[in-house]
């Protein structure tokens, strides 16, 4: 129970001074339309994005956690200048929780169309800070790649993720910054959702908490 106190207050402190209304994160996924209704309306790119995604989603038009993380590593096989472990099934099954907004365990298209704009700003993000070309970005780089991508974090929530998603030099690869920045992005959506005066404050019981963090 200390540990646990300890582990609480810890987080606390490092997130007591963040401003919320510094980060920006991604604007909210569109809402889902009527299959018939949506095709209607897409553009010409669009319209190729949703014949690439029913390739690769199967039969059931949703993309699973495995079937994610084929599909990055795919793309990563393509892309030398990006080091990285590849994408594990657990990170995988973090990003479709974060972005599943209506619970099915899978993305569907436009959730899937979502997370891939988004990925594919990152990725020029993670590019732009790797100063040194060595396909990571460094313990003086990441502070301020997570400034470009929308999130100005301090020093102590900088460590925090540092030791959840760096190596023991501090250093970040693709798979883990584009992790991270999936939840960071997803929880501060979640947090403007719910902070609905803009105070900067929300209200949780129990039951909202668990709802909140179990399934991400």
């Amino acid at each position: 129970m200390d540990l646990a106190k300890g582990l609480f207050k810890g987080i606390m402190n490092a997130v007591s001074t963040i401003d919320p209304a510094q980060f920006v994160p991604s604007a909210p996924p569109p809402p889902r339309r009527p299959l018939h209704a949506a095709q209607t309306q897409e553009s010409s790119e669009e319209k190729q994005f949703r014949q690439v995604f029913e390739r690769l989603a199967g039969d059931d038009m949703e993309v699973s956690p495995k079937e994610l993380m084929d599909i990055l590593n795919k793309v990563l096989t393509k892309h030398g200048n990006l080091k990285t472990d590849g994408f594990s099934i657990e990170s995988c099954r973090s990003m479709v929780a974060v972005m599943d907004s209506d619970s099915t365990g899978k993305l569907g298209f436009h959730e899937f169309k979502y997370l891939w704009n988004n990925i594919k700003k990152w990725q020029g993000v993670y590019l732009s800070h790797d100063t040194d070309r060595s396909g990571l970005i460094d313990t003086n780089e990441v502070p301020k790649a997570f400034k470009a991508a929308g999130f100005p974090l301090n020093d102590q929530l900088l460590q925090l993720i540092s030791r959840r998603y760096s190596d023991e030099k501090g250093n970040m690869d693709f798979d883990n910054f584009i992790g991270c920045l999936v939840r960071l992005d997803s929880m501060c959506r979640a947090f403007q959702t719910l902070d609905k005066d803009n105070k900067g404050t929300i209200d949780l019981d129990i039951k909202e908490w668990l709802q909140l963090t179990m399934y991400s």
